[in-house]
């Protein structure tokens, strides 16, 4: 595989993901991320900015990237969210999204299984339903194939974000700089990829 090949985003995105924002918005930013990255709880904020600075010029797109061998509670972290979404929506989906990265940082194991229940709970989700998912690890195939998206697309940390399907090579801490980035990125690759 060519190098420019890996900065393809594979699969293009779909109804199977988890975004906010228009199918048919100019810019669509997908990010790879791991809820226990300390980076990813940085970008977190600079993400919801660039969210509100672009409207409804863009769709935003979350995938599953865990990084489990530095990271104990990502895996669960993200099959938490995977519950989340299954048994109380895609509007609970975000909610649980924006807390963990909210909490990611409150201590050691503030994202052990006993509170991600609780934040699940908070989000509106059934909190047993959620411990049970996380006992049998049922999402952890859903997760899993966000995972080998990212290898196929050349991700080998988080957060790797990319723009209208091609990897994103700039810096994304400044809010301002980064939506331009995105807007120009848009206007030289063109429609997005995997809209409508």
């Amino acid at each position: 595989m060519s190098a420019q090949g890996q900065g393809m985003l594979r699969p293009d995105v779909s109804d199977k993901d988890h975004a906010l924002g228009r199918a048919d918005a100019p810019v669509t930013l997908v990010e790879y991320g791991d809820y226990q990255c300390p980076h990813c709880w940085r970008a977190h904020p600079v993400v919801t900015a660039v969210r509100a600075l672009l409207g409804d010029k863009l769709r935003f797109v979350f995938r599953d990237f865990p990084l489990t061998q530095i990271h104990e509670h990502a895996l669960h972290a993200a099959e938490a969210t995977e519950s989340v979404a299954t048994n109380a929506g895609g509007d609970a989906f975000w909610a649980m999204h924006d807390t963990i990265y909210e909490h990611q940082q409150d201590s050691p194991i503030a994202l052990d299984d006993s509170h991600l229940v609780k934040y699940a709970a908070s989000c509106g989700a059934d909190p047993e339903q959620v411990a049970r998912d996380l006992a049998n690890d049922t999402f952890e195939e859903d997760v899993r194939a966000d995972f080998m998206s990212g290898v196929r697309s050349g991700v080998n940390g988080t957060p790797t974000f990319f723009i209208n399907g091609v990897r994103f090579e700039g810096d994304w801490s400044n809010p301002k700089f980064f939506a331009a980035a995105l807007l120009e990125g848009a206007a030289m690759v063109g429609a997005p990829r995997g809209s409508r």
